[in-house]
């Protein structure tokens, strides 16, 4: 498996580039330009990765294509062809993005959100933007989310056989699948029921942790991994049965410090288990 995460260092070029991201100790990276690069600077990087061993992990298409809102629907499908596109074009892991929300904010919960008929409009959108692409190299998944579909490994499996798209993968987030008491005190229980289920569809896992307060009703909040209730060493474990390549990507953490840390943290489990972490 790759770590990644995100860079502090600036880069000018794929040297650089390739410089900054092993400085931090990464195996794993964002693509570095954005779809505006033309095909030869993509391609210098594309040659400098594989060269250093790095992992184009994500495209990121962050958006709400299913959004109630026609003109901001439209612009987020736009958007998601185009990113899907780059991600193609630069032979990443996946393009990633949640299905989106049918309230106002874009990645909210909304009563909604997990009805049938947004079920079926997921799908519907979801083929439309991968039949636009038809990607070969690279997938379109929806990170895994607490209140909108894909909610559980069962709901994933429920949109692979209706999307019915080769280009159609699948983005674990397990900490965002910890919705309730129940499954934060099983979370390797949850985990491996996740890659049982889902395990040759994982194109990129995002890397997090969570811990449940005690104040009434209900508080899960996202901490940094090793400050919460995940349990990292099957969450690793089960990991490093997939493909070797397949990236485990830090995020939304403050400061370089910090994902330093987190980075010393996820290394030192894998250690504890006798695993290779890139």
């Amino acid at each position: 498996m790759k770590l990644g995460g995100p860079i502090y260092t600036e880069f000018t070029d794929p040297a650089t580039w390739v410089a900054a991201v092993q400085a931090a100790g990464y195996g794993a990276a964002w693509a570095p330009v954005g779809p505006e690069a033309s095909d030869d600077t993509v391609h210098t990087y594309i040659d400098a990765a594989k060269k250093a061993g790095i992992v184009i992990a994500e495209v990121g298409a962050w958006s709400n294509p299913i959004s109630p809102n026609a003109t901001e629907r439209r612009a987020a499908i736009d958007k998601c062809i185009k990113q899907l596109a780059h991600a193609e074009r630069f032979e990443a892991r996946c393009c990633v993005n949640i299905a989106g929300a049918c309230g106002s904010q874009w990645d909210g919960p909304d009563p909604a959100n997990l009805t049938d008929a947004t079920f079926d409009l997921i799908v519907e959108t979801t083929r439309h933007i991968i039949d636009a692409v038809k990607p070969r190299r690279t997938f379109y998944t929806l990170e895994t989310m607490p209140w909108v579909f894909p909610d559980s490994p069962d709901s994933y499996l429920r949109l692979i056989k209706a999307i019915d798209r080769q280009g159609f993968g699948v983005h674990l987030d397990p900490v965002n699948l910890i919705n309730c008491p129940a499954r934060y005190f099983r979370t390797g229980e949850f985990i491996r029921e996740c890659f049982a289920k889902l395990g040759p569809h994982i194109k990129s896992c995002h890397a997090k942790d969570i811990l449940l307060g005690g104040k009434l009703t209900v508080h899960l909040d996202e901490v940094r991994p090793g400050l919460g209730g995940l349990d990292y060493g099957v969450f690793l474990t089960e990991l490093a049965k997939l493909d070797p390549t397949t990236p485990l990507m830090l995020e939304h953490l403050p400061n370089a410090e910090e994902y330093t840390a987190a980075a010393q943290h996820i290394r030192q489990v894998a250690a504890t288990k006798g695993l290779t972490l890139q």
